[in-house]
Formats: structure tokens, sequence, C-alpha cells
């Protein structure tokens, strides 16, 4: 047998059983999540932008822009959705339990009222998907962005859940860490959204 095949050639008792933010490999996978989605929506964007291009008007004649009551409420209501959720994310830097349970009931609540305004703002766009190309990318746009408000809602509900029937230890702090970072790039992500869709062509 090889001798040095029981080499000692580091010492790794010293480091710490969890971390949190940048210190987790789980935090980079996040930010690459987060990089990958951003190019989908730049990629969506650029689609509509595309099609602008090659259209005499847009909206094409006939084609109303989408209202903007709904689409205000629930822009207003998303922002004001990271206030609890940046609370949640120090709550859960600080590893505190109860706060963090809490909190996660309290975002699960906010994302199941902020689809029911999604909802009002989709039968309010004006125009069906299927009427004009540019009825498909306005669809195209904001059903991509309701997916991400649905799949971080899961995410939210199920850690609620456990938390709330399990002890919490330090891998669930830094999960609720790493959730608390994607719903802030599910805010941020709308925004230009938003913009696009809705004033963009109110401006030009």
């Amino acid at each position: 047998m090889n001798a040095r095949s029981h080499e000692i050639v580091g010492d790794l008792s010293g480091l710490p059983e969890n971390a949190h933010g940048h210190t987790h490999l789980v935090w980079w996978g996040n930010i690459g999540f987060m990089l990958i989605e951003g190019t989908a929506f730049a990629l969506a964007a650029g689609a509509y932008l595309y099609l602008q291009t090659q259209a005499p008007a847009w909206p094409p004649p006939g084609s109303p822009l989408p209202r903007l009551l709904w689409s205000g409420i629930f822009t207003v209501t998303l922002l004001a959705s990271e206030l609890p959720n940046l609370w949640v994310r120090r709550r859960a830097v600080a590893k505190d339990e109860r706060a963090v349970r809490i909190g996660l009931v309290l975002m699960t609540a906010l994302g199941v009222i902020l689809l029911g305004m999604r909802w009002f703002e989709l039968q309010h766009l004006g125009l069906r998907w299927d009427v004009n190309a540019y009825g498909s990318v306005l669809w195209m746009l904001m059903v991509l962005h309701t997916s991400h408000v649905v799949t971080d809602l899961g995410d939210t509900a199920v850690q609620a859940v456990w938390l709330c029937t399990h002890e919490v230890g330090d891998e669930q702090f830094s999960d609720v860490e790493d959730n608390a970072n994607y719903w802030s790039f599910v805010v941020l992500a709308w925004l230009p959204i938003y913009l696009l869709l809705y004033w963009s062509p109110r401006l030009t």
C-alpha cells in the first residue's frame, strides 16, 4: 500500500459547521440562480423591444394599453413587502427563532395577497395573449414574473410550516436568509418590467 495514501494534508476541524452570506456555498448557488433568471427577464424584455422596433405603431392599432390601477396597487404592495422581508433576513442572521417564524408566516400571507392582486392585474391587461405579437409578449413578461412570485411563495410557505413544526437550526436560518435574498430579486426584477409594460408606451 502506498504510504502517502494516509498522509494528512490539512486539518478542517477548526472550520465552522455552518455559515451565512457569501461564506456559504448555497448563497453562491442562489446568486447564480438569480443571474440565470435575470438573463431570462432580459431576453424577454429584449423580445418586447425588438417587436416594438418592427411595428409601425406600438401598441398596434386596436390594442389598448394595460390599465394602471391594479398594476400600481401591486407594485406599491410589492415594494412595501421588502420591509418585512429585510427584517426577516436580519432576524435570520441574528438566529432569532421566534421572529423568523412570525416573519415567514407574514411573508406567506403577503405572497398570497400579492398573487390575488396579480390576478386582478391580469384581468385588466385589456387584451388576450393570442390577439397579436404585442399581446403575446405582454403576457409572456407578466406570466414570467408571476411564476417567480409563485415559486418564492411556495418556498416561503414550506419554510414557514417546517420552522413552526420543527426545531430550528443554523442551516434553517441560512435557508431563510437565502429565501429573503431571492424575494428581493423578485421585487427588483419587477420594476423595469413595470416601467417597460405600463409606462414606456405612454411616454413614447
